[in-house]
């Protein structure tokens, strides 16, 4: 046999091996048809690694061989492992996230996954070991989804020994294209749209089947994610700003006067344009003892910065900063960016006793009876989400927000507007110099 008939049997091994895989997930799981028949998986010689390019796999045949040598369920292992990190939403979630980190959570969460779902098809000699793991990661994070696991690391980063560990356990493929965002963009939709039939399809296909991992990792992908710049200005107000409008100066007829009288414009610009800025604006923070005082403080920079940054306020000003656990404590009124500057620098978390919203709505109801605010449009509400929430709706926008370890059995009111921020979204912002 010549090498290049060789390379040809090892490639048509290969393919078949791939193909049973995707069989075999057909069969045990028929909600993944769907999802298998949009998955590219192509043969790619001599790269010796698998390549999860963020929206197909790309296996290398002779290392694929070698690995089934040694498990024979190592093909039907990489498939799904890889098409549950597309349906999971895993390579879509990079932005601000330290790979090496986020990688490994990902990794975990998919193989949790596959190893609740019990297959035979599925299992590997190395999975005691993995169960071993998983117990104590459970106990330590409670559900295994990528962004819980994410987080605990975060905090608790494992050790080099652990990391390796953990590594070897659940490495399957490459992830190094998934920064890549242009083809991203194009497929994201694609992909939360399959995993939105998958979530539907888990219902009626596989009822009594151990499926929780499958359905909160899909929950956590499926789930609305929200830019906070543009959440707040859903609360900005029309008013009148000092400046140009281009929208009605016609710039034609000003620069031919300036060039027919010499330097006399035919027309003057407009000295003001209507623009979308907050005056009247409601901040209310849970300071019960479960919203950390640092958790609170980062908020309120973070909410801050977007604000005086993208030139949102007008001169004048009305925002209310009220703190409040189970009665509101404290009433900061904020006319300024100087004293906006002197809160965030000086002001205090008062509180932590029990969570009860509805006084803060009751004290801005009677704010707005005695006119302290002439256009009130929103209200948000920082918080963990357990305490007593109005039933009455308010005559102004009302945002309870959350960040991303919100406990799903809360129920927010129907009026309310429910948003749910990535640590990433709070923590990670810069500095800038304040617009004059």
């Amino acid at each position: 046999m010549n090498t290049l008939d060789e390379k040809e049997q090892i490639n048509e091994i290969a393919i078949e091996i791939m193909n049973l895989a995707r069989d075999g997930i057909l069969m045990n799981m028929r909600f993944m048809d769907f999802a298998l028949s949009k998955f590219p998986v192509e043969l790619r010689s001599e790269t010796g690694r698998h390549l999860f390019t963020g929206s197909a796999l790309y296996y290398d045949p002779i290392r694929l061989l070698r690995q089934v040598k040694v498990e024979k369920n190592y093909g039907a292992r990489l498939y799904l492992h890889t098409l549950l990190h597309l349906i999971f939403y895993h390579s879509f979630e990079v932005d601000k996230k330290d790979r090496r980190l986020w990688d490994l959570a990902c990794d975990i969460a998919v193989e949790n996954t596959i190893f609740e779902m019990n297959l035979h098809i599925m299992r590997l000699s190395t999975d005691d070991a993995l169960e071993q793991r998983l117990k104590m990661l459970k106990k330590q994070v409670g559900g295994l989804s990528a962004g819980k696991i994410y987080k605990c690391f975060r905090v608790d980063e494992p050790s080099d020994e652990a990391f390796d560990e953990w590594h070897k356990l659940t490495y399957r493929d490459e992830h190094i294209f998934w920064d890549i965002k242009e083809e991203f963009e194009l497929r994201s939709d694609e992909w939360k749209k399959i995993s939105e039939r998958i979530k539907a399809d888990l219902k009626s296909f596989s009822k009594g089947k151990n499926n929780e991992a499958i359905e909160e990792n899909i929950k956590e992908a499926v789930r609305e994610r929200y830019n906070y710049e543009d959440f707040l200005s859903k609360f900005m107000v029309m008013g009148e700003s000092i400046g140009i409008n281009d929208d009605e100066f016609d710039y034609v007829y000003y620069t031919y006067g300036l060039k027919l009288y010499e330097n006399m414009p035919l027309i003057e610009p407009l000295e003001y344009k209507d623009a979308k800025k907050i005056k009247d604006f409601v901040i209310a923070i849970d300071t019960s003892a479960s919203c950390r005082g640092e958790l609170v403080e980062t908020f309120l920079k973070k909410t801050y910065n977007i604000m005086h940054t993208k030139e949102t306020f007008f001169s004048k000003i009305n925002v209310h900063i009220i703190q409040c656990d189970n009665e509101v404590q404290s009433d900061d009124i904020i006319s300024n960016q100087d004293e906006f500057d002197d809160f965030i620098k000086n002001g205090k978390i008062r509180g932590f006793g029990s969570t009860d919203f509805r006084p803060v709505f009751t004290y801005v109801d009677e704010l707005k009876n005695k006119g302290e605010f002439s256009d009130l449009k929103g209200l948000i509400y920082f918080t963990d989400g357990f305490g007593i929430y109005p039933e009455k709706m308010p005559d102004y926008d009302t945002a309870f927000i959350f960040i991303n370890d919100y406990d799903e059995t809360i129920k927010v009111p129907p009026w309310a507007i429910k948003l749910i921020l990535e640590d990433e979204d709070i923590e990670n912002f810069e500095e800038k110099p304040r617009v004059k």
